[in-house]
């Protein structure tokens, strides 16, 4: 059964930087970032295929974060640079068996969350 943990939120500055890690106790899914702000719909942030061939961005990120993944380590990291105060929200990365999408329902397990704050 896949399963996955979170980690490396924290409270950064406006322009700081961040990276968050999804940990799975099964490799070879594809793994999406999602978000949620309060009072705000959960919203797609990036997403990877299983072999690190095929990503996704959302528009409101491209050019400040990235996605990548070791399979060897079933772990898959979103680095995220030139922070912004609208980038805060709970982070999560859920896994499923599909081309990287932004659509919640093709996910089959989903992390607890991980709180990035952007605050100076």
């Amino acid at each position: 059964q896949l399963q996955l943990v979170e980690s490396g939120g924290g409270l950064v500055q406006p322009g700081g930087s961040l990276r968050l890690s999804c940990e799975a106790t099964l490799g070879y899914y594809t793994i999406g970032w999602f978000r949620q702000a309060p009072g705000q719909a959960r919203e797609g942030v990036s997403a990877i295929g299983e072999n690190d061939s095929k990503t996704r961005y959302a528009d409101s990120v491209k050019g400040r974060f990235t996605i990548s993944r070791d399979n060897a380590k079933h772990m898959v990291i979103l680095q995220m640079n030139n922070l912004k105060p609208e980038d805060t929200a709970v982070y999560y990365c859920a896994g499923g068996y599909h081309a990287p999408s932004f659509d919640e329902e093709l996910y089959i397990s989903w992390g607890q969350g991980t709180q990035v704050t952007v605050s100076s």
